[in-house]
């Protein structure tokens, strides 16, 4: 874990673990907004070769309406990012953002209830990978 997200290392292949987190994350009630497709972006844009993975924007509704009416501005942070990277053709990484990042960037500590059900949701949904 880095000081800033929560991961894991699942023993399976890439396309598995993204399909797999997609569901964890919908089991916490994270939708996935955005996507984006990080290994063919940098062969479209710069042709150059790194191993297959997808950011994921992952959002739950309520938690990210409460975090609004608390600072207009955490839009900036949001969604909670998630990457799922392959290691090998066994072995891929997963991490997510951990949501404590948005009261350490803002300094409003009013966001960290918000944040720690969200770091639990996500701790969640990353536990629920490795089981």
């Amino acid at each position: 874990m880095t000081s800033y997200g929560i991961d894991v290392t699942l023993e399976e292949s890439y396309p598995d673990a993204v399909e797999r987190t997609r569901a964890a994350l919908a089991e916490q009630g994270f939708g996935v907004l955005t996507e984006i497709d990080v290994a063919a972006t940098m062969k479209a844009k710069l042709d150059a070769d790194v191993p297959p993975q997808v950011i994921l924007g992952a959002c739950n509704p309520p938690l990210a309406y409460r975090a609004l009416g608390v600072e207009a501005s955490i839009g900036v942070l949001l969604p909670c990012n998630v990457v799922v990277r392959a290691l090998d053709d066994t072995h891929t990484l997963v991490e997510a953002i951990d949501p404590a990042v948005m009261v350490t960037a803002t300094g409003n500590e009013q966001l960290a209830e918000v944040a720690d059900e969200a770091r639990a949701r996500l701790e969640n949904a990353i536990k629920a990978l490795a089981a």
